[in-house]
């Protein structure tokens, strides 16, 4: 097969199975070999966590451009194009440099084909396999790299990197990597490699030493957010002391400007230089799609955030709030989520909200019979998204403000109806 279009190799990608029925790397390292093992041709920045970790990603990546590096950045979910998955620079990977290394991870599957009829790679592996080749491709100086689900059977977790990140642990994707928090956290800590050094954030207290043990097992240097480098709050924003350097940073949600020291910590370790400005200005730069994103349109405010588990939309929530109340109106929220998250936890924060909940054309995505019962009786239902969202724009004042959370998926289907509108 031969890819002649993004939405040729789209639609063959989703078509692909989600998961091995062993969640092992096996797979995804052959074909990885079969190209080159392209993954040890660049030097990587690791990245997991149950929130943050995109954010963060993107911070560093930006860091690295400021400092003159060719930097490839693969991360997920993509809000509006396919192509924004692998980027370079900054940029998304273009159509033909994308069907390009597709097109030879397919030629390389097939050569394994021969040897053993039914090989074949899930959807996540294809493109982590494209992300490595594209990278080695472009002779990228680093590439930053955000785990999919976990860390240890994660099919990023295929090199050794120069530093890794774990920005938070919490309860998500308990039926892939848990159930339980510990379950997470022993996962997660697959990111840390001998001798590799890591950087911490938030961490409970409850699974620090699943952490820790890992740490002492592989003499790894680690750096802990509030023990090596600090966030603080100011009255015009936060000052992040990093390094034996204080940064200055505008009045963010917190959990940014966490997310933002975590990757200055990172490239201190790096040989690399940028003046405190620069790296200021590299950050305040950073635009990180369907995180804290705010939008005008028609006449309305949004605040977009793909929030979909209680430890992230804890901290969305108080500054959506402040938001609108800053503004002097009402906080609408527009909902929707995939059935198999938490559903009754996450939508409990906001059972004082006025709430309308929507869904998606999507296999996974909630419908009106997957909300608990309480839900349905409290929360107003429009399954239709676009006429969800007229609704709740119909109802917004000039001084309101419209929170769409729940899912990337929602928020990156509700961008597009704003944009085409």
């Amino acid at each position: 097969m031969k890819f002649r279009t993004v939405n040729e190799l789209t639609a063959y990608l989703y078509h692909l199975p989600r998961l091995h029925e062993k969640s092992d790397l096996t797979y995804v390292k052959r074909v990885l070999k079969a190209l080159g093992d392209p993954q040890d041709k660049v030097k990587c920045c690791h990245i997991t966590g149950t929130n943050g970790k995109g954010s963060t990603a993107y911070y560093l990546s930006n860091l690295l451009q400021k400092a003159g590096q060719q930097t490839g950045l693969f991360v997920s979910p993509f809000i509006i194009r396919f192509n924004e998955r692998i980027q370079l620079n900054g940029q998304a990977i273009a159509d033909e440099d994308l069907l390009e290394v597709a097109n030879e991870v397919e030629a390389a599957v097939g050569h394994l084909r021969e040897e053993e009829a039914d090989f074949a790679l899930v959807t996540f592996e294809y493109e982590v396999a494209m992300a490595f080749l594209f990278f080695a491709k472009q002779k990228c100086d680093y590439a930053v790299i955000e785990v999919g689900i976990g860390a240890e059977h994660d099919k990023t977790n295929v090199m050794t990197p120069v530093v890794s990140l774990i920005t938070t642990i919490g309860l998500d994707h308990e039926q892939i990597i848990g159930p339980t928090l510990a379950d997470i956290a022993k996962e997660k800590s697959g990111i840390i490699k001998p001798a590799v050094p890591v950087i911490l954030g938030d961490i409970p207290a409850s699974v620090k030493g699943i952490v820790e043990e890992k740490i002492t097992k592989s003499a790894s240097p680690s750096y802990w957010l509030g023990r090596d480098f600090q966030v603080k709050e100011e009255k015009a924003g936060y000052e992040l002391a990093v390094d034996g350097q204080n940064y200055q940073l505008p009045a963010w949600p917190r959990p940014e400007a966490k997310d933002a020291a975590m990757a200055l910590a990172a490239f201190a370790l790096l040989p690399l230089t940028l003046s405190e400005k620069a790296a200021e200005a590299a950050l305040t730069q950073t635009t990180v799609p369907g995180r804290y994103q705010r939008l005008e349109k028609a006449g309305c405010s949004f605040l977009l955030d793909g929030a979909h588990n209680v430890q992230a939309g804890s901290e969305l929530l108080p500054y959506a709030r402040r938001l609108a109340k800053d503004k002097g109106g009402r906080l609408l929220v527009l909902a929707g989520m995939m059935k198999d998250k938490d559903l009754s936890d996450f939508l409990t924060l906001l059972k004082n909200e006025k709430v309308t909940l929507t869904s998606l054309a999507y296999p996974r995505a909630a419908k009106k019979a997957d909300f608990p019962a309480w839900v349905q009786e409290k929360f107003a239902y429009e399954g239709n998204l676009g006429q969800a969202l007229k609704q709740v724009m119909a109802e917004a004042g000039d001084r309101d403000l419209i929170l769409v959370t729940g899912s990337f998926y929602l928020v990156s289907a509700v961008l597009q109806l704003l944009q085409s509108a």
